[in-house]
């Protein structure tokens, strides 16, 4: 009878602290707004130019370089070491720095006090390094602890969506995308957003550049909802008359991008868009790669990172840099575009 007792104490203890648990990660679930304003420049400056020179990249807080095995996707690590986080960092701002002409630089998954990258405060590290950019940093991870997986959680995660631009925008403003997980599991997973930047023009039009990072590891209807939410929003700018860059990591398929060797399968539809609209990537070479195991060429590949752009830009140049995924599980992708010069 005691040994019955002590058990059914302990399943009590026991269920009162998961109860707990849950209840103050319910109470403190980061809940961002809808819109929220993150500057607000008073004197914006105004861009000038037919063209431009940009770079997105999902960093991958700097710690799934090629020696990265990653536990959500079938590998064994939690986490690689401080030294190589470090080294990625440094990397990646190198890396950035070798382009001379970039207006705008849109990053994903940077860290800011997350355990995964040893609390390195990764955004003040690119300003740091980047100081002729003014930049804006938009929170879509945001969670005291993360209990997975058990044997070694991956604990506090503090990241998101930062954007870097030589010139000050109107303002920088981040948007929520609807839909999440069910709850509990929603408490722990990402709040997906988007962060835009209002440029002024020479001739009274507006830019809208939008920085993306949409869902993963869900069964689709979470990107729908979020492409629907996002079709909208950018569809209602151009019928504005401004002109509108999406740029980031879509974890989809662009329309029409056909490859047998794409680990990824959910491709955004041929019909999303008019087809004046531009899907701008780079068809040779993969900006995503599978992280079961560490890098080699025999690692499935995708092209999730790629741009779309309003038809009233054009498309100068655009490549996929080649790194071989030494310091991220992505690669970045460059663009050059121009302006429709009767609208500017």
């Amino acid at each position: 009878m005691k040994i019955f007792k002590y058990l059914l104490w302990f399943l009590a203890f026991f269920l009162l602290a998961f109860i707990s648990f849950l209840g103050y990660f319910t109470v403190n679930n980061y809940n961002p707004k809808e819109k929220k304003i993150l500057t607000d420049e008073e004197f914006p400056d105004t861009i000038k130019g037919d063209t431009a020179e940009m770079l997105i990249w999902n960093i991958g807080y700097a710690g799934l370089g090629d020696d990265m095995s990653f536990f959500y996707d079938g590998g064994e690590k939690v986490r690689t070491t401080e030294k190589r986080t470090k080294e990625n960092l440094q990397r990646i701002i190198k890396v950035i720095k070798s382009f001379n002409n970039l207006e705008f630089i849109l990053l994903q998954e940077v860290d800011r006090h997350s355990k995964r990258s040893y609390y390195i405060n990764e955004s003040d590290s690119l300003n740091k390094y980047l100081p002729n950019y003014i930049s804006a940093f938009a929170f879509n991870y945001k969670v005291d602890f993360v209990p997975v997986p058990l044997n070694k959680p991956l604990g506090r995660v503090e990241g998101g969506l930062m954007t870097l631009t030589r010139k000050a925008p109107g303002h920088f403003a981040r948007y929520s995308f609807p839909g999440n997980f069910a709850w509990p599991k929603s408490l722990f997973m990402l709040d997906r957003c988007f962060l835009t930047a209002e440029y002024h023009l020479s001739g009274g039009k507006k830019l809208y550049l939008i920085n993306t990072h949409n869902s993963a590891y869900d069964d689709g209807d979470l990107k729908e909802q979020q492409m629907e939410y996002l079709k909208k929003f950018i569809t209602k700018l151009y019928g504005n008359g401004h002109y509108v860059i999406v740029g980031g990591d879509w974890n989809q398929l662009p329309p029409g991008h056909q490859s047998k060797k794409s680990m990824v399968k959910k491709r955004i539809p041929n019909n999303y868009l008019p087809s004046e609209w531009k899907w701008v990537y780079d068809q040779d070479i993969p900006s995503n790669r599978a992280l079961n195991k560490p890098y080699d060429e025999s690692n499935k590949t995708s092209i999730i990172d790629y741009y779309l752009l309003s038809p009233n830009l054009k498309v100068i140049e655009c490549r996929t840099i080649d790194l071989d995924f030494q310091h991220s599980d992505h690669q970045p992708v460059y663009l050059k575009f121009s302006f429709d010069n009767e609208n500017t």
